[in-house]
């Protein structure tokens, strides 16, 4: 799935290509790293791996998760100023729909089956080089704006607090028209630079501390950013893309290619060798972004239900969270017991739906859950005072 990165697509489809790209890495990378090094993990160094890549995967499921609750508040107000850092139309969330997540898996599998196309007719050199240069842009991007809530809680206040507007315009009089219009203060400046000396140590050194620092960045914001309008698009979303893992797993060897030959920062990665190398260990084991923000946003969606309820509980959260716990984990336990790459999708898509329903049924709420719907952005657009008014005087 290729990410948003695609300007004539719809977001959502731009997301799609995005995650498409980085499902073919997850499933698939362990088994590639292992097959091609001579270095024998231990059980210790196993162990301190996969638990670690869970940890790390949990991460911007939860926090993308919360912050998705502030970012649809904010949406349905109108506004686009709350603590995340929103002031611009690029940051707000993009909404999937029922059409949308029909489309995903089709355009996912374009997309990996293009690159496998690119990697097997130009030079793999060029084509990395063009990707590293990209997903250094996109990265400082999406990293600057994880970090913006913090640094507006630590940034000191006996510091100026400027503000800034990059704007850009085509044409004159009354045909002008914004192209650009970014807003901006000192506190996104420093969050920039901060993003921008991680995005030069991941060009120059592609360590991989650096790759999972922007690897987090952009699935927070995955989570964050990309809604579900009801669990029915998400069943769909789901559904289609568990078939798209288990096909493009065990029918070719397309996402194995892809796998081995792309070089972003689409995945989280921890060393298999760091008890015995330290940070220069380079025996990796690897999760795809695909599998941590395709689930997330699912996830998500059920907080927002959720809060929906104002029952002051957060059941099918936590319900759905736990299911992926455990998918994940029979995701690792299965590939290290035949010792074959598992499309991580297969048993994760499962348990984070299957979970929440059977929740619902016992609680009696699966139609009050089927039911919940979100809007657009454009519908839950600023309310208009003076229609308001009219209401107020008829």
């Amino acid at each position: 799935m290729s990410e948003a990165e695609q300007a004539p697509a719809s977001a959502p489809e731009a997301a799609a290509a995005v995650l498409d790209a980085l499902n073919a890495t997850d499933s698939n990378g362990t088994a590639v790293l292992n097959a091609t090094a001579k270095f024998v993990a231990t059980a210790e160094g196993t162990a301190l791996a996969y638990g670690s890549l869970v940890f790390m995967a949990l991460l911007p499921i939860f926090f993308g998760a919360l912050r998705s609750v502030n970012c649809s508040k904010s949406k349905e107000l109108g506004e686009n100023d709350y603590d995340s850092g929103f002031r611009n139309a690029a940051d707000m969330p993009e909404t999937i729909t029922s059409r949308d997540a029909a489309r995903f898996p089709i355009i996912a599998s374009c997309t990996l089956f293009g690159l496998y196309l690119f990697f097997k007719i130009f030079s793999q050199e060029y084509i990395n080089l063009l990707l590293s240069v990209y997903f250094f842009a996109l990265g400082v991007l999406a990293l600057s704006h994880t970090m913006s809530p913090l640094m507006c809680r630590i940034f000191p206040a006996s510091l100026p607090n400027k503000q800034y507007q990059l704007l850009f315009t085509q044409g004159s009089g009354e045909s002008k028209e914004e192209i650009v219009n970014y807003e901006f203060d000192t506190k996104n400046l420093v969050c920039l630079l901060i993003s921008s000396v991680v995005g030069v140590w991941y060009l120059l050194k592609k360590h991989w501390i650096a790759n999972n620092l922007f690897g987090l960045a952009f699935a927070l914001n995955g989570v964050e950013l990309l809604h579900l309008n009801n669990v029915s698009t998400g069943c769909i979303l789901l559904g289609g893309l568990f078939v798209y893992d288990v096909f493009w797993v065990f029918g070719t060897n397309v996402m194995v290619t892809v796998a081995k030959s792309f070089e972003a920062p689409i995945k989280l990665v921890f060393p298999q060798d760091l008890l015995e190398r330290g940070l220069e260990a380079s025996n990796f084991a690897m999760l795809g972004l695909g599998d941590i923000v395709i689930p997330g946003i699912f996830i998500a969606l059920l907080l927002r239900f959720d809060v929906s309820l104002k029952k002051n509980s957060r059941t099918y959260f936590y319900s759905s969270f736990l299911a992926y716990i455990f998918g994940l984990g029979l995701t690792i336990f299965v590939m290290h017991t035949f010792k074959h790459a598992q499309p991580a999708l297969l048993y994760l898509v499962p348990a984070c739906v299957g979970f929440p329903v059977v929740v619902a049924l016992f609680k009696g709420e699966l139609t009050e859950m089927f039911r919940y719907e979100e809007s657009s952005p454009e519908e839950a657009g600023p309310k208009d005072d003076s229609s308001e008014s009219e209401k107020k005087d008829q």
